[in-house]
């Protein structure tokens, strides 16, 4: 990390709750205006507050307009980064707070003030993981030029049709993350600019986490720094990114899902069903298909020159170790290299019991009709290949690729724990 320097008004004497955090570039003529109005702001909250400058690479008065704000009010501190870059500014601020509760906002506070309190309760209550402000719900009351709009709708349709998110508005400049959970998604973001939003969420959403919405009033800067063209390229470079590393399994996101996700909200076998079954034996059965004509197709080829139990043998091999593969990835999305040379060892297994039904039918037509017909032969091997693959998916289900079980409810960090009975407290005075 390179150097940087902080500099504060007053400190406070315990961690805050709330760390406000304000990304700045070259925002000499803005950034006055903006912390004052945020410190009053919050000193209306029943929470203890900080207000961070993340100061990155500006050229004009930025610096000594924050340094001068530090020296007269109380809790704003600023942090000054040697390279430019509002995801990264954001993302050290982030990673270095205290505070419990973590908040990111432009600084042309283009979004009311007032959404502040409902952005922070759903993760101070623990009701949610992250909380975004949207200017795309049918409450939300916005003010910004056709083309913005258009450029907004635009990007967040793209994201759901390439990384399948379902947040309604990925890039608005008003965000919450609780600490502890921003612990373990920042190291994994990479962007350093205006992707950063995007990915953060889209891991958040992958790792099953909780994403509170909340509609905003929003009235757009005529000066926005943000150069669409520009913003635009590094956007799809980023999506690109995250959908190679979702696909290749570089991401953990079945490790994060399993440490941090949210559980299910009933016991996976109640009723007799378990969770996800028919999504399951869907995409089972549709590679289960392209595997049984693979095994046909191979074991016809391999015929011409061996015997039928060695040519099923080879078959079933080669189809049995993709098969393992694809199931693992698509039927179980199970991702990554972790566990995978143990499951195809395990899938291996399973192919010796599917070879030994498939080889005991063979056996059994040569001892019934030691000339039956090939069409006769490929009856009974398929036949005896749906009984295998039928018995390949209770043992991938229950045993191979079986879920680890369901965790219980989280429970608050203590930080947040703690926090409730002070909050009533001081809302009831």
């Amino acid at each position: 990390m390179p150097p940087l320097t902080e500099s504060s008004g007053a400190p406070l004497a315990v961690s805050p709750v709330l760390d406000v955090v304000v990304p700045v570039h070259d925002e000499e003529a803005d950034l006055e205006q903006c912390v004052r109005r945020l410190h009053a702001h919050l000193a209306t909250l029943p929470f203890s507050h900080r207000i961070t400058i993340a100061e990155n690479a500006s050229t004009d008065g930025t610096v000594a307009v924050a340094h001068r704000l530090a020296a007269e009010l109380p809790g704003v501190v600023v942090r000054i980064e040697t390279e430019p870059g509002r995801g990264r500014a954001l993302n050290r601020a982030w990673a270095a707070s205290d505070a419990a509760v973590l908040v990111y906002m432009d600084v042309d506070l283009s979004t009311d003030l007032n959404a502040l309190l409902p952005l922070v309760a759903p993760l101070i209550s623990g009701h949610s993981d992250l909380a975004i402000g949207t200017r795309l719900a049918g409450s939300s009351r916005v003010v910004r030029g056709a083309k913005r709009e258009f450029i907004s709708r635009s990007y967040n349709l793209l994201l759901r049709g390439t990384l399948a998110t379902h947040v309604s508005d990925a890039q608005c400049g008003f965000k919450a993350i609780r600490a502890d959970v921003a612990a373990r998604l920042l190291p994994l973001v990479e962007d350093t600019g205006w992707f950063f939003d995007t990915e953060l969420l889209v891991l958040a959403e992958r790792a099953g986490l909780r994403i509170a919405e909340v509609p905003v009033d929003w009235v757009d800067d005529p000066d926005s720094r943000v150069h669409i063209v520009s913003t635009a390229k590094a956007d799809l470079a980023g999506i690109v990114r995250m959908w190679r590393a979702f696909t290749t399994g570089r991401l953990p996101v079945a490790d994060l899902r399993a440490q941090i996700g949210r559980g299910p909200l009933v016991d996976p076998d109640l009723d007799g069903v378990p969770a996800g079954l028919v999504g399951q034996l869907v995409r089972f059965a549709a590679i289960g298909v392209v595997s049984t004509l693979a095994y046909l197709a191979l074991f016809v080829a391999l015929r011409h020159g061996m015997d039928p139990q060695p040519a099923n043998f080879v078959a079933l091999a080669v189809t049995a170790v993709a098969n393992t593969a694809a199931n693992r990835r698509i039927t179980f999305g199970v991702r990554g290299r972790g566990g995978a040379a143990t499951a195809q060892f395990q899938g291996l297994f399973v192919f010796a019991l599917g070879l030994a039904l498939t080889s005991g039918t063979l056996a059994g037509l040569n001892s019934w009709d030691p000339h039956a017909h090939r069409l006769v032969e490929l009856g009974f091997l398929v036949a005896a290949n749906l009984a295998a693959t039928l018995l390949r998916f209770v043992l991938f289900r229950a045993w191979v690729f079986r879920s680890r079980a369901p965790h219980e409810h989280r429970p608050l960090p203590a930080t947040l724990a703690d926090l409730r009975p002070a909050v009533l407290a001081d809302t009831a005075r």
